[in-house]
């Protein structure tokens, strides 16, 4: 599902009718608050380039990521990031009995009548995924089986599509709702193939459009059937995760033995409450920092702004969200500029790395104003960490001047998050130490910074960053901003809430909001 962004031209707009007034309003910081016929137009702040203006009035709304884990990681327990999903959850069973290797998701059954679940943690309602898995032991004694669920919110509720390979190497599909701790048969067990021998891959797809709930599945090298083996209608669960879940049925005599998920697949989800941001504020850019003067040329370049529907600083970061259509430069060799980012390259145990400046999202070196030069890294390119993504839209797209380490001077955009909050380009709106700042001051488009990892060797030291985007339909003040787990640039809550109210992590550990 893509991020949207959508001008409402239901609504009326008028650009900079009749005379413009000012209002200064004293600091800090300083504003200088430009009015219209129709009400206030802008707003200027004294030694920062960043103007707020009024424009036609958009809406930003973001969906869930689609994703494919693939498994190429190495873990002793626990599954770990899912690769932009969310992060793997298990339930029942011990950590170890969850491990991943030689590219597979491996639950060890060690127990018959012993069930195993791992999950996505990331809630959906609507969705379309498919999982592959095989067994390494042919099921004696009893059945084993595994199943694609969904809707999951607890080992006994959720919607599941079960493949059971019987003792006879006959597969068979039922679809199946858990409630209450009650299993109820949706869709009746089927037969879908015969012949299984251990290592045989076979794939479940499973697909929830509104109350209608539907699965199929395949061996590998087979071609997947076009119709739904199951098609029902059930509105009885809600919102939940994604998953696996392993069973080997009472009587089962192949103990121990593995269950192996190769890849497991979201083609689509849907949040059920995907943040929502409507609002008529646009951000731009002055060529130089205001410096409190109201002049006629300022007053030209505002009138200018209230009639620019072109890209500006939301829009910009809106192209590298969830959904966001890849965009390439001719003028760059054809480098991709924009499009869906995602955090970094993976670690040995799957975790993005922290590094992605906006050049290597480009793949093209960069010889930086200071005369610093840097080497795009190959595996970051289309990636951007928290700071790459601010640098990426205020400095690449909005032409703040940026530099790496050195010349950070307060004129110049620096690399790295910690020189960036205390001494990068504008002014501070708000700050504190070791607590957050008050909000009061906030502006639609300023960069808030925080002291977020816990983990950190250099306590009370910056860390993140971000674009602060505005107040959500639930009134909550939102910011784009670049993480590992969601695996890229996002506004939504997978991995922790992409907000500065309430008692989240970002909220908790604000220390400088910063005006460019």
């Amino acid at each position: 599902m893509a991020a949207l962004t959508v001008l409402d031209e239901n609504l009326p707009y008028q650009p900079a009718p009749g005379a413009l007034t000012t209002e200064t309003v004293a600091g800090p910081p300083q504003l200088l608050r430009v009015s219209d016929a129709v009400g206030a137009l802008a707003t200027l702040t004294v030694g920062a380039k960043t103007v707020a203006m009024r424009g036609p009035t958009r809406t930003f709304v973001e969906q869930k990521r689609a994703f494919t884990d693939t498994f190429d990681r190495t873990r002793a327990a626990g599954w770990g990031p899912s690769g932009g999903g969310g992060t793997w959850s298990n339930a029942n069973g011990a950590d170890s009995d969850y491990s991943v290797a030689s590219g597979a998701g491996i639950i060890s059954m060690t127990a018959a009548n012993a069930s195993r679940h791992a999950t996505v943690i990331d809630n959906v309602t609507d969705c379309d995924a498919r999982l592959s898995w095989s067994l390494t032991a042919m099921p004696t004694g009893n059945a084993s089986s595994l199943a694609l669920s969904f809707a999951y919110t607890s080992v006994n509720s959720m919607y599941r599509a079960r493949l059971s390979v019987l003792t006879s190497g006959t597969v068979q599909l039922i679809l199946e709702r858990e409630s209450g701790g009650s299993t109820t048969t949706i869709g009746a067990l089927t037969t879908v193939g015969t012949g299984y021998t251990a290592g045989d891959v076979w794939h479940i797809r499973i697909q929830r459009a509104g109350t209608t709930l539907r699965c199929r599945a395949w061996k590998d090298g087979t071609t997947e059937p076009s119709t739904w083996l199951h098609e029902v209608t059930d509105a009885t669960l809600g919102a939940g995760r994604i998953g696996v879940r392993g069973l080997a049925s009472s009587g089962s005599t192949a103990i121990p033995f593995q269950f192996q998920v190769h890849d497991i697949q979201l083609y689509s989800g849907t949040w059920p409450s995907p943040p929502t941001i409507t609002h008529n504020t646009w951000v731009r850019l002055l060529d130089e920092p205001f410096d409190g003067d109201w002049t006629p040329v300022l007053a030209k370049q505002i009138r200018t702004w209230a009639a620019d529907t072109s890209p500006d600083v939301l829009a910009y970061a809106m192209m590298y969200i969830t959904g966001a259509p890849s965009v390439t430069d001719p003028a760059l060799a054809g480098a991709p500029v924009a499009g869906q980012s995602s955090y970094g390259p993976k670690d040995a145990g799957g975790v993005p790395v922290e590094g992605a400046d906006f050049h290597d999202y480009m793949g093209l070196d960069w010889v930086f104003a200071s005369g610093e030069t840097r080497t795009a890294d190959a595996p970051e390119v289309q990636c951007l960490d928290c700071s790459g993504f601010v640098r990426m839209v205020y400095g690449y797209h909005m032409g703040l001047p940026m530099v790496r380490v050195e010349d950070i001077d307060g004129t110049n955009l620096p690399r790295i998050t910690k020189n960036i909050g205390p001494s990068g380009p504008g002014v501070i709106v708000a700050e504190a130490e070791g607590t957050a700042p008050p909000l009061t001051g906030l502006q639609i488009g300023d960069v808030p910074h925080f002291d977020a990892d816990s983990g950190d060797a250099a306590s009370g030291e910056l860390d993140h960053n971000g674009i602060y985007l505005g107040v959500d339909s639930n009134g909550h003040n939102r910011f784009a901003n670049s993480r590992k787990t969601p695996n890229g640039p996002t506004f939504g809550d997978l991995g922790g809430t992409s907000r500065l109210d309430g008692g989240g992590t970002y909220a908790t550990t604000l220390r400088i909001i910063r005006r460019f």
